[in-house]
């Protein structure tokens, strides 16, 4: 191998997961959403599109930028967790490239028959699952078997979709990252929160729910059940997404919540996750027709998703490049600017259901502003060597 190419895979962008993926993950974001924002405003014709603009603009956000973060984070947090050699160089090189691959196919016709769509675009998901187990299974990480169900799940729902068009396919698959994000949440945020508690002086202990954590993935589970097999409407489904929405609320008032509404690095993720719980509830009045179904899926997807995601962006960003966990003014304004896309897209369209293009654009424009702000500020610490070494 050559100096040069010795020189390409010893950077430091190609040393940890999460700084290709987060950095592609937030560019196919902003691109999407313009994209999508220009198509309601009429700039964008729908000849454009792969499929029907709905079902492109659904499949892209979860398969493309959501699946992306989910790369970066898992990449990472296992290479952490099994306390072995990150996925990174030419391997690194190999995921973002299927990765790319899948986004080229599923956004512009190329002639390829319906067979080479399908294997370049699971071939990603297919990939990351087996780089994940290699170090999973050598330690023999047990707990953490389950992320490689809940991806061959995704990897099905993605496949079933492409060959079927049903869209109940993408609507179990952002069951599925509710899960992820309910599991890793369970985890994480309590513990950042009792963590930050204690670094500041005061007194603050997690509280074990083991009995919730498990009944929370279980409400998950059953809903999408109920998806697949009764669809989006009716009693069961109601009262299956108002239980989880209760159990979910009840492991949320273990995680001292009011306490540190005062770290921006903190409150995010309690806000992703009570996106979360509101989505669950929305749900349940949607089945008794309330309200459509399409509002308490943009409460997972804008609001869990949008925030979740951000935060753990920003938050692994500074951690694994050796800086503090501060927000900066920037990052506090990205923060908030979710919450307000994700307002205008939810509740927009209850409260002025005669200006849904009006919101719909609106939270478009601001989800486009809060990755732009993440690029602005993040993409330098992604893409240089890590401050302690940088010292070094």
């Amino acid at each position: 191998m050559s100096l040069s190419y010795r020189v390409i895979f010893a950077h430091p962008f190609w040393g940890y997961g999460f700084r290709p993926f987060f950095l592609l993950g937030a560019l196919f974001s902003i691109i999407s959403l313009l994209i999508w924002g220009g198509f309601y405003a009429g700039y964008v014709a729908p000849p454009l599109f792969m499929m029907d603009p709905i079902s492109w603009h659904a499949h892209e956000m979860i398969y493309g930028f959501t699946m992306a973060i989910i790369a970066g984070f898992l990449l990472t947090a296992v290479a952490n967790w099994t306390d072995s050699t990150p996925v990174r160089g030419l391997h690194l090189i190999g995921l973002c490239l299927l990765w790319l691959a899948g986004r080229v196919v599923m956004n512009f016709d190329l002639g390829f028959p319906e067979i080479a769509v399908l294997v370049f675009e699971g071939a990603f998901i297919l990939t990351l699952a087996v780089s994940l187990s290699i170090p999973l299974i050598k330690t023999w990480e047990k707990r953490n078997f389950v992320f490689l169900v809940l991806l061959c799940i995704l990897f099905s729902c993605d496949m079933v979709f492409l060959i079927t068009k049903e869209r109940t396919s993408l609507y179990v698959a952002v069951m599925i990252i509710m899960a992820m994000i309910s599991l890793i949440g369970g985890r994480v945020i309590p513990a950042f929160t009792v963590d930050a508690l204690q670094e500041r002086g005061e007194e603050a202990n997690e509280t074990p729910q083991n009995k919730l954590d498990v009944l929370a993935i279980l409400s998950l589970a059953l809903i999408i059940l109920v998806l697949v097999f009764v669809k989006q409407e009716g009693a069961l489904l109601a009262g299956t997404a108002f239980l989880s929405a209760m159990i979910h609320t009840l492991r949320l008032r273990r995680y001292h919540t009011f306490r540190i509404l005062d770290d921006p690095m903190i409150w995010i993720l309690h806000i992703g996750y009570s996106w979360l719980i509101l989505g669950l509830f929305l749900v349940g009045f949607s089945a008794l027709g309330f309200l459509p179904f399409s509002i308490a899926l943009h409460a997972f997807t804008a609001g869990a998703i949008g925030s979740m995601t951000l935060g753990m962006m920003c938050r692994v960003t500074l951690g694994h490049t050796g800086r503090n966990r501060i927000a900066s003014k920037l990052t506090r304004l990205s923060f908030l600017l979710m919450q307000c896309a994700a307002f205008m897209r939810v509740f927009g369209l209850m409260i002025a259901p005669d200006y849904s293009i009006e919101w719909i654009i609106g939270s478009a424009t601001l989800w486009i502003i809060c990755f732009s702000l993440f690029i602005l500020i993040y993409a330098p610490m992604l893409w240089k060597k890590d401050l302690d070494k940088l010292v070094a």
